[in-house]
């Protein structure tokens, strides 16, 4: 059986496009300034943080690659771009909230963001300041879903944390169904099996080879994130047999 528990350092997920609002492109202030709260409120419990955020609010690499347009990994490095903006702006907004951050880079841009350290990252959790991780793996051909596993168990990560608009895990697609019944918690056997479509396959396959607990969750709802890292029964967990 899984059970919820609480965590004392925790790796959240944030897409881009979570940053925008309801813009959908860009940046949007008051979003910013919301997800440092959030963050915030977590923090002030004594849970250390990391965060890798998306760059789809920027740019897409697949989507731009796509029917032969710009090379495959020319638009992955573009995509990474967009990340290092997206952390440069949680990076500020979470200082102008009171926490102390730092931005890690997986490639080198070292007049804006420190690169990736592992050793340097824990020090910086240890210290309790927020580290905000950027440009995904470093590589092309893989999301910032797979990038937010690989950091996770660097950092020994008890919990990852997939912050999207959707209250959690569900059997269908609960835009299209009325009827779509919202799972409390499933295994990663359970996950495969029913075809849910949890994150790319090759994060969900790491998280289920290293036993990384999962969460999703409504990061639009005050206060969930907060509930989470308690062990509070909010989301949908995905964990172990």
């Amino acid at each position: 059986m899984i059970e919820r528990r609480q965590f004392k350092r925790v790796l959240i997920k944030l897409s881009g496009e979570a940053l925008a609002g309801e813009k959908g492109f860009g940046l949007d202030n008051s979003t910013l300034a919301y997800i440092a709260q959030e963050v915030r409120k977590v923090q002030e419990q004594g849970v250390q943080v990391a965060v890798v955020v998306g760059g789809g609010n920027f740019f897409r690499g697949d989507l731009f690659s796509a029917g032969g347009g710009i090379d495959r990994t020319a638009a992955d490095q573009m995509g990474m771009l967009g990340t290092i903006m997206n952390a440069l702006a949680l990076q500020s907004a979470l200082e102008k909230a009171g926490v102390a951050t730092r931005v890690q880079s997986a490639i080198a841009i070292s007049q804006v963001a420190e690169s990736f350290i592992r050793r340097r990252a824990m020090r910086h959790l240890e210290k309790d300041r927020v580290v905000v991780f950027a440009a995904g793996t470093g590589n092309p051909y893989f999301t910032t879903d797979t990038a937010a596993v690989l950091r996770g168990l660097e950092i020994e990560a008890e919990c990852l944390i997939k912050a999207t608009k959707v209250d959690g895990i569900y059997d269908r697609d609960p835009k299209k169904f009325d009827g779509a019944t919202r799972y409390d918690t499933l295994t990663y056997t359970e996950a495969i099996a029913r075809r849910l479509a949890v994150m790319d396959q090759t994060a969900f396959t790491m998280c289920q080879e290293y036993s990384m607990p999962l969460i999703v969750l409504d990061f639009n709802q005050p206060g969930i994130l907060l509930s989470a890292v308690k062990g509070e029964p909010v989301g949908t967990l995905v964990g172990g047999e």
